[in-house]
């Protein structure tokens, strides 16, 4: 490991390996056989499981969670407090071929904060997931994801909205309506299809 960043107060597992010009802040967990590559920024009291790959050029938010045979390609930005569940799948590229190199096709994807991915969930390059989303384990999602809003299926398709919480919330789809988490208290409305959290 040749770098030129001081790893204070981070766990770096002696079978893991990092690339040189990554930058990882404290309290980040990195456990058996990851290995993250060059030019990544990793944010505070992150954890990474095992068999975890991570880059080129990845940016990683504060307190996220990637649990074990997660691959986190060039093109996927994730931001603080976003879970990735067991073999949830990242792609950059959306006609990939062996014998065709298509680098300068990555196509840009961003995991809002707070939102989890479900086990061996996959998301199609080049959309957005809103923040506090939920993403049902082994959804595929090819289309862009309302903040909040709770995800299910082969498409994935919106079954619910979910709060900052993680339980389902008592409100229809679509329309104008509010409703109160029943944990935090927070109220949630809902106006013309969009969910909002009253500040």
């Amino acid at each position: 490991m040749n770098n030129k960043f001081d790893y204070k107060n981070v766990f770096i597992h002696e079978t893991s390996y990092i690339d040189e010009n990554v930058e990882i802040a404290e309290g980040t967990k990195i456990w058996h056989f990851s290995h993250i590559l060059k030019n990544c920024k990793i944010g505070n009291e992150c954890s990474f499981g095992q068999n975890v790959v991570v880059g080129p050029n990845v940016k990683i938010g504060n307190k996220v969670k990637i649990q074990n045979n997660v691959s986190v390609y060039e093109g996927v930005t994730l931001e603080d407090g976003v879970f990735c569940g067991p073999s949830c799948v990242f792609t950059n590229v959306n006609n990939p071929r062996s014998e065709i190199s298509r680098k300068d096709e990555y196509r840009k994807t961003l995991i809002k904060r707070g939102t989890t991915l479900g086990a061996n969930c996959t998301i199609i390059c080049g959309v957005t997931i809103g923040q506090f989303a939920f993403i049902g384990a082994g959804s595929v999602i090819n289309k862009n994801v309302l903040p909040y809003a709770l995800i299910a299926g082969v498409p994935g398709k919106q079954i619910g909205w979910i709060s900052e919480h993680g339980d389902k919330l008592d409100l229809p789809l679509t329309g104008n309506a509010e409703t109160i988490c029943k944990y935090t208290k927070q109220i949630y409305k809902l106006k013309d299809g969009h969910l909002f959290l009253e500040d």
